[in-house]
C-alpha cells in the first residue's frame, strides 16, 4: 500500500448554518496528482482550506489526516511548512513589493514570507536560480516585479512555492487571467516539473482543458458534495460533467488531456 498523503473521512464544514462541504471522503496516495473541478460556490476553496489547516470541519466530522498528521493532535505550524499553496491571494500580497526581483521573490519562499527578511545561504541562492531556470524565467533574476507580464508573475510565484520543497502543493486556479499563449506555456512548464517527481499536486480549476497529462485523478464537486472521484478518465465523462456544469457538452481526449465543447453554444 502506498503512502497516504491525504485522508478525509466524513468531513463537513458549516458556517452560519450553511453546509459549505458535506460528508466528504477523499484519499490521495503518493504518486497521484489530482484535479478538482466545479462551479463557483461548489466548495473547492473550503476543502482546500481544510487541507491547509486554515479552516476546521464541523464538530462530529471524521478525522483529517494530512501527510501522516492528524489535525487536532499535531503541531500545525510544522505541518503547514510542508504544504505549498499558490493562489491569486498570494500574488496580490506582492502588490506592495513591486520592486522585488524575481530572485528575491523565489528566495522568500524559503521561509514562506512576503519579502525577504531572513538571511540566505549560497546554497539557497543556487537553488533559487535553478528554479528560475526550470520555470524559464532566468532572464528575470534581477528584474523588478513591476516589469513582469502576468505569465511571468505566475511563474515566479510558482517557483517561490517550490523553494520550500513542500510535500503537497495546492495550485488554486494558477492560469487565471492568462491569455492562451501564456496559459499553454505555464502548463507546459508545470508538466515538465511534475514529470520530475517533487510534491503531490492538487490542481483546482474551472477549466477542464487545464487538467494536463501528469494529473492522474480527478474530483468533481457540486454544492459541497463529491459527485465523482477517481482516475480522471473514469470521472471526466460526458454524463458526470453535464451533471456538474449543467450544460450539454462533448468531451474528447488528446495526449491524456481532456477538451470540452459546449453543444449549442449560446442556446443554454
Amino acid at each position: 500500500m502506498t503512502e497516504k498523503i491525504i485522508s478525509l473521512q466524513d468531513v463537513t464544514v458549516q458556517r452560519s448554518g450553511k453546509k459549505l462541504v458535506k460528508d466528504v471522503n477523499w484519499e490521495i496516495h503518493k504518486g497521484e496528482h489530482w484535479g478538482v473541478l466545479g462551479l463557483n460556490g461548489s466548495g473547492k476553496t473550503t476543502l482546500l482550506k481544510v487541507i491547509a489547516g486554515s479552516m476546521w470541519p464541523k464538530a462530529g466530522s471524521g478525522p483529517v489526516d494530512i501527510l501522516g498528521n492528524r489535525y487536532g493532535k499535531t503541531y500545525m505550524p510544522e505541518v503547514k511548512k510542508q504544504i505549498g499553496w499558490v493562489s491569486q491571494a498570494v500574488e496580490q500580497q506582492y502588490e506592495g513589493h513591486i520592486q522585488a526581483s524575481a530572485l528575491d521573490i523565489v528566495l522568500s519562499g524559503r521561509h514562506a514570507s512576503i519579502g525577504l527578511y531572513e538571511p540566505v545561504t549560497e546554497a539557497d541562492v543556487e537553488k533559487a536560480r535553478e528554479l528560475l531556470s526550470k520555470f524559464r524565467i532566468a532572464h528575470l533574476e534581477d528584474e523588478p516585479l513591476a516589469h513582469f507580464s502576468q505569465g511571468e508573475r505566475k511563474k515566479t510565484i510558482l517557483a517561490r512555492a517550490w523553494m520550500a520543497d513542500p510535500r503537497l502543493m495546492i495550485l488554486d486556479e494558477p492560469c487565471s487571467g492568462l491569455d492562451l499563449y501564456a496559459r499553454e506555456e505555464l502548463l507546459n512548464t508545470l508538466e515538465e516539473m511534475m514529470g520530475k517527481g517533487g510534491p503531490t499536486i492538487i490542481y483546482v480549476s474551472h477549466h477542464l482543458e487545464e487538467i494536463i497529462q501528469p494529473v492522474t485523478h480527478a474530483m468533481l464537486l457540486k454544492e459541497g458534495s463529491i459527485t465523482a472521484s477517481g482516475k480522471k478518465e473514469e470521472v471526466l465523462t460526458k454524463k458526470n460533467l453535464e451533471r456538474v456544469f449543467q450544460v450539454p457538452l462533448h468531451i474528447t481526449w488528446e495526449n491524456g488531456r481532456p477538451w470540452v465543447r459546449v453543444r449549442g453554444a449560446g442556446k443554454v
